[in-house]
This record gives C-alpha cells, structure tokens and sequence, in this order.
C-alpha cells in the first residue's frame, strides 16, 4: 500500500504553517541560528494533529473511565470462569458489548499518529540538497531548498546525531553541532516521554493485575530508554515534533484527568467512584495520628435514696397513714 496520501498531506500542512509565518513577517532568515518560521511550521503541525484527534482522544478517556468502572464485574467473570478461557473471553467481550466499553479504544490516538511521525519522518529525510527530484509531494524548488537548509541553533533540521560526514557536508553543516543539539533533544524526548506515562499512571495507579503492571512498567521505562537508541535516526526535526506533542500531550492529559477524574474502586464493596470525590474527614491528628474518640456525654442516673445514718430510728411506714374505719 503507497503511503503517498500521507506524504502529500505532511506536506501541504508544513508549507500552509510555512506561509502563513511568511505572511506575518516571522523572519525567513536565520535569527539565532535558528529559520523559526520552519521551526514553527513543524510545532504546529502537533497543534494541527492534536485538533483534528481531539475527539479521539476524549472517546478514549470515557473508553478508559468505563473499563476501570467494569474492573469489579471483570473480576467476577474471571473467579466464575476460572480454567474455561473461552467462555471467559465471550462472557467478557458481551459486558463489553453490553456497557458500550472498547478495550482497544485506548489506543486508537497512539495508532492515529503512527503514520503522521512516519509521514514527517520521511518528508524530512529527503531534504537533501542533491536530490534531483525536489517538487515531490507538491514543493516547490524554492521551499525545497528552504527547507533543507533550514537550521536549529546552526544544526540542519533534516540532520540526525548519526549523520555521516558525506550527509552533513551536503548540508553544510558542523558535526559536533548536530552532535550536540540533536543529543539535547534526544533526553528531552525520553525525560518528556516517561513523564507522559508516568503522569497517567499516577493519576490512575498502578494496575493489580501483573501483567498489565508488566505493560506498565515497559510504558514508563522501557520506551524512554529505547529512545537512547533510536534517537540516533531521528532527523532534528522529527525530535521537535516528538517533544511538542509530548509537551501537548502533558498539558491535554492535565485538562482531561481534571475534567474526568479517574475513579477509585472500593476494595470492600467493589464500587467506583471518582478519585477526586468528598472523602470522610480524617480524625488523624499529627503525622495522621489517631485522636482519641469523642466522649459520649452518658444519661444522668437516677437519684440514689440514702441510706439511715447510724443509730438513728428506723422510718415507721405506717406512720402517717390514715387509721382503718371499724366497720
């Protein structure tokens, strides 16, 4: 299948950005090294993709909402259905059905982006200036040679920390230049990364069961470590977009966890509730400890009859009575 569509729609996204800071007078040239107005054009391709997924991504929130609240009836499923795995799958697949909950819908945002990194990831590879074919994917020869001699801090955007000799002279470009600032991004990419995942988890705590507590971990250290590695390849400017829509990502998971809190469930009684809802106050003192219970004022006894003090005549009960008529 010919990602072409894909190609041709990074495209037209960067050069329509490109043009419009063209049209507000962001300097073409380099200021500090730096051609902003591509720079620019790249971050708000993030912008432009968040948008559009947008919707996506709340559908993905309630997704996850509604299969953390079925986390108690799941549990159920699997202590009925223990050994008979395929009646468990069934079982499960039609709670699913029946609370209009998707397991995969998670996911689907990750997936979304895939072919946008992968579309902008080769976009900027061929900004090279001895490609003979520059008005691919509906640029012009003048945005192509723009483009690639577009800089960060001196650094081309199309160079990587891998770049070889006879790549950075094409670009004109100084080794230890891109060394030094595609190095930079590449921790920032993994330190954005794993705050990502790891603000999600937060959030929502760590899973019981140790298999997804498994994925979990690979979400928060593996990948962010695999960076180290990959970021090598990586173009400077595809290390741009990763780090914005890393720092989109932060600040839309922020508003999106404030707006839907994720729930807690209750051990005992298997209910959720949001994490942020009125809790009972605590009778914990200082350092959380325990003050003692209140006291319960106790019921006035009745009043006790004194005794004779000694020595003194017993009380003649009779006395005072009226005497018995003599019929």
């Amino acid at each position: 299948m010919s990602l072409d569509w894909i190609y041709y729609a990074i495209s037209w996204i960067l050069l329509t950005w490109h043009s419009a800071w063209d049209a507000i007078k962001v300097p073409v040239g380099s200021v500090l090294g730096t051609n902003w107005a591509w720079i620019l054009a790249i971050i708000f391709l993030v912008v432009t993709v968040r948008v559009i997924l947008f919707p996506v991504f709340v559908k993905q929130i309630k997704s996850q909402r509604a299969m953390q609240a079925l986390q108690p009836k799941v549990k159920e499923l699997q202590e009925k259905h223990k050994g008979d795995r395929e009646t468990l799958q069934k079982e499960m697949m039609e709670l699913y059905r029946k609370e209009k909950a998707n397991p995969l819908m998670g996911c689907l945002p990750m997936f979304l982006q895939i072919p946008v990194f992968l579309g902008l990831f080769h976009v900027l590879r061929r900004l090279d200036p001895a490609k003979s074919n520059k008005t691919l994917y509906g640029w012009t020869v003048d945005q192509f040679n723009s483009a690639s001699s577009a800089k960060l801090f001196t650094a081309p955007i199309a160079g990587k920390f891998g770049s070889t000799a006879d790549e950075l002279a094409r670009l004109g470009a100084n080794g230890t230049t891109v060394k030094i600032i595609a190095g930079i991004l590449v921790l920032v990419m993994m330190g954005t990364t794993y705050l990502t995942s790891r603000q999600m988890i937060l959030k929502t705590g760590w899973a019981e069961d140790p298999q997804q507590r498994m994925v979990q971990r690979l979400m928060l250290y593996g990948i962010p470590l695999s960076l180290l590695i990959s970021g090598a390849i990586f173009p400077i400017g595809v290390i741009i977009y990763w780090v914005t829509n890393n720092l989109f990502t932060l600040g839309q998971q922020q508003w999106v966890l404030r707006k839907f809190p994720p729930l807690v469930t209750n051990q005992k009684t298997g209910s959720t509730a949001p994490r942020n809802a009125v809790q009972p106050a605590r009778t914990g003192g200082f350092l959380n400890r325990a003050k003692p219970a209140a006291q319960v004022p106790a019921k006035p006894a009745a009043p006790k009859v004194a005794g004779p003090k000694p020595g003194a005549k017993p009380a003649n009960p009779k006395k005072g009575r009226p005497a018995k008529r003599q019929g």
